[in-house]
C-alpha cells in the first residue's frame, strides 16, 4: 500500500525539533556581516540554522553520531565558503547543497570504515506510530535505509524541508528535469521497498 510521505508527520526523521520547512527568515544584513568574517553574525546563523541541518544529515544518514559529523562540517565548510557567496538571498539552498555533500562523505567516509549503513537499534518507531499501534513509522524507516544516499537526499529534500523542484534544481545544481527524474526513481525504489517489506510480513 502506498505510503504518503507528507502524510507520515509521526515519522521519527531525526531526533532534533520538528520546526518545519528551514527557510524561517534570517536577516540578510545578518548574512552579509558573516561574510564579511563577522564572527557573531555566523552564530546567529548557526543557531537559526543547526536543528535544521541536523535534522536533513539525520534523514539521509540515519545514524545520530554521523548526522552531527556532517552537520559540523557543514557549517565548519559554509564558513571556510561564505565570503564566496555572491547573492546572500541564495544562502539557504546553498546551505543545504553543502549540507548534502557532507552527507555524502560522511557516508564514504562511514562505508570505508566497514559500519553498516543504519544500524537496526537507530531505527524507532515514533511516539505516535505506538499512540495509534501502526508500524507504519518502522516500514517507512528501514524502507529508506535501504535507498542510497543520494535518493534519501531528495527525498529528504522535498518531502522533510518542502523544496520545490525548481529549490532542488538550485540546491543541486541540476536540471529541473533531472529532479523530477531523480525524485520519481527515489519514490519508485521506495515504494519497491516498502512492498518488499509488506510482502515478508
Amino acid at each position: 500500500m502506498p505510503v504518503n510521505l507528507r502524510a507520515s508527520a509521526g515519522i521519527k526523521w531525526s531526533n532534533a525539533p520538528q520546526e518545519g520547512p528551514i527557510r524561517s527568515a534570517i536577516d540578510p544584513a545578518t548574512i552579509d556581516r558573516a561574510r564579511h568574517g563577522d564572527p557573531e553574525a555566523f552564530e546567529e546563523i548557526v543557531s537559526a540554522r543547526m536543528d535544521a541541518i541536523y535534522r536533513l544529515s539525520y534523514a539521509i544518514l540515519g545514524n545520530e553520531a554521523d548526522a552531527r559529523d556532517a552537520a559540523q562540517e557543514t557549517f565548519v565548510t559554509a564558513w571556510r565558503q561564505l565570503g564566496k557567496l555572491r547573492d546572500s538571498e541564495r544562502f539557504d539552498a546553498w546551505l543545504q547543497r553543502i549540507a548534502v555533500n557532507a552527507a555524502r562523505m560522511t557516508h564514504r567516509a562511514r562505508r570505508r570504515r566497514g559500519v553498516r549503513e543504519i544500524a537496526s537499534s537507530q531505527i524507532e518507531p515514533s511516539a505516535a506510530d505506538t499512540a495509534t499501534g501502526t508500524d507504519d513509522g518502522r516500514r517507512l524507516e528501514h524502507a529508506l535505509a535501504s535507498l542510497d544516499v543520494d535518493q534519501r537526499s531528495i527525498l529528504a529534500l522535498h518531502h522533510l524541508d518542502g523544496w520545490s523542484l525548481a529549490d532542488l534544481a538550485e540546491v543541486l545544481q541540476i536540471p529541473v528535469g533531472t529532479v523530477k527524474s531523480r525524485l520519481y526513481t527515489a519514490r519508485q525504489a521506495l515504494q519497491a521497498a516498502l512492498d518488499a517489506d509488506g510482502a515478508g510480513r
